[in-house]
């Protein structure tokens, strides 16, 4: 009886806790919200990118051109080159910027224009933003650079407090930003999977992501500005400067830090890459083929949805229709794939009509999340069972293939479907609960058969022997097939995935957390 009463106590003590934290963050939040302010105006000749786009988009009024950005180094460039050609903003929006080789290498890309009088706005969620105040403040001390965090922590020194405060906030702190566009001069907009970083960008020596952008002009580069304008002018956003002010000292400290990223010797191979391609017209005409498309446009969660509200327009009530309305085909790249129950019968009941459904994922070993494949594992029998195509990814990148820095260590990261050949998306949403209730995601939505059949090569390539097993039942269990060996061979436990590792996925599958994947 007392420890019942104990708990009760213990249970309304945290309960008044939370309802007051939530309180005094919620006051806290309507004072510090900065000024708002909205995408430029663009001009047919103003800027160099006013005049290499404007000319384009006029014969295609109403149009989207689409880039496929497939190649890591390719995505690098491009964000690097837009930046260093703006003249007018910067508006980039990001779930991770890491201050590694090439979050350094880009965030001095965006210094050099700001001190070009570019206005810069960044906007970062917070929950990878932890221990990086150092930074980002000193930037935002810069005149021309604001940046803003979103559903930030008040607590902003040490892990406790950090943690404490997360706990108190836990309903709405578990809700994330994990949209990622670059948009310059509003005239370019990179839209897609990638985050900044080395893993992202063939920089990392351990393993690197197989990634999609989309380099967009024309019609969609307004529909993505108007994203992020709802985002920076959204009560879920804060002025990092209203957390954490800047000192005198941290922009010249943060300039010298940068100055010096040039002479690190890894930073050779992305300043030579920038040299071959010296403009983004070199990259827009020479390396990949524009796909213009009156059927494309900018599709985003709402920031509404840091409170649960806005329901009806959520990213997947925008997207599911397409998916719904496959007659022949559906192929699905998802790293974090937990499809849960109504999703599994949706494919299932696809394949039943005649779809060919066929989704990659990533291996135990490939991912970098071992609690999603725990609760991904519980759905693998019965999508292979009801007529699914399964592929996992090789937590290796191709033999022949080894980054420049002599990582051959693999991970997926891309997020896209392809439906009947013509449509699809490209975007930061992930098949997963996480993505669908609890985060806000942005993408690509398109109608093209040209880019289409880009991504589905891609899918091809990336489900080949070479670089995935295909999942199957043989025996009455799962099982892998790798027809890359020599001989060919059935496997029967998570490939290269050690003891411990499969023992964690196992563990967090049978916990009640699926909603938090």
């Amino acid at each position: 009886m007392r420890l019942l009463l104990f708990l009760a106590i213990a249970l309304t003590g945290f309960s008044l806790a939370s309802l007051l934290a939530l309180y005094s963050y919620g006051r806290f939040a309507a004072r510090a919200r900065g000024e708002p302010s909205g995408a430029l105006p663009v001009s047919d000749a103003a800027t160099a990118l006013d005049r290499l786009v404007a000319p384009l988009i006029a014969e295609r009024p109403g149009e989207s051109g689409l880039l496929l950005l497939s190649g890591n180094l390719e995505a690098y460039a491009v964000r690097a080159l837009s930046a260093r050609r703006a003249e007018r903003s910067l508006d980039l929006q990001y779930y991770m910027w890491k201050h590694d080789l090439t979050g350094r290498l880009l965030a001095r890309e965006v210094l050099d224009a700001a001190d070009r009088g570019v206005r810069v706005r960044v906007l970062l969620d917070d929950i990878n933003a932890r221990g990086h105040d150092r930074v980002t403040r000193a930037l935002d001390a810069h005149p021309n650079i604001v940046i803003r965090l979103f559903n930030p922590s008040r607590s902003r020194e040490g892990a406790l407090g950090r943690a404490v405060e997360l706990l108190l906030r836990a309903v709405s702190a578990t809700r994330r930003m994990h949209n990622k566009s670059w948009i310059a001069d509003g005239r370019l907009a990179v839209v897609g999977g990638r985050n900044i970083g080395d893993a992202y960008f063939d920089a990392d020596p351990a393993a690197n992501f197989h990634d999609l952008d989309v380099l967009a002009l024309g019609a969609a580069v307004p529909q993505a500005e108007a994203v992020f304008d709802d985002f920076w002018n959204s009560s879920a956003v804060i002025p990092i400067a209203a957390l954490r002010r800047a000192r005198k000292s941290d922009l010249p400290k943060l300039r010298q830090r940068l100055a010096g990223v040039t002479a690190d010797a890894h930073a050779h191979p992305y300043l030579t890459r920038v040299a071959d391609e010296a403009t983004v017209q070199d990259i827009l005409t020479g390396n990949g083929e524009i796909h213009w498309t009156a059927q494309a446009r900018i599709v985003s969660d709402p920031p509404e949805k840091v409170s649960g509200a806005g329901e009806e327009n959520w990213l997947i009530n925008c997207i599911a229709p397409a998916l719904a309305a496959a007659a022949s085909e559906l192929e699905i790249i998802s790293p974090y794939f937990i499809p849960g129950e109504a999703g599994a019968a949706v494919l299932t009941d696809m394949a039943k009509r005649g779809v060919r459904v066929a989704v990659l994922t990533n291996t135990l070993a490939a991912t970098d999340v071992a609690a999603v494949h725990g609760a991904y594992a519980k759905y693998r029998e019965r999508l292979v069972a009801g007529g699914i195509r399964l592929f996992e990814l090789k937590p290796y990148d191709d033999r022949s293939r080894v980054s420049m820095f002599g990582s051959s260590g693999a991970s997926l990261h891309t997020k896209a479907f392809t439906v009947d050949g013509r449509h699809g998306f490209i975007g930061s949403m992930n098949f997963d609960p996480r993505s669908v209730s609890l985060n806000s995601e942005m993408g690509v939505a398109f109608t093209d058969a040209g880019l289409a059949a880009e991504v589905r090569r891609i899918f091809a390539d990336e489900t080949s022997a070479r670089k995935s097993y295909r999942v199957l039942i043989e025996d009455g269990a799962i099982a892998w097939r790798d027809d890359a060996a020599d001989p060919a061979m059935t496997l029967r436990e998570e490939p290269e995935a050690g003891f411990w590792r499969r023992l964690a996925a196992w563990t967090i599958g049978l916990l009640p957390i699926e909603s938090q994947l």
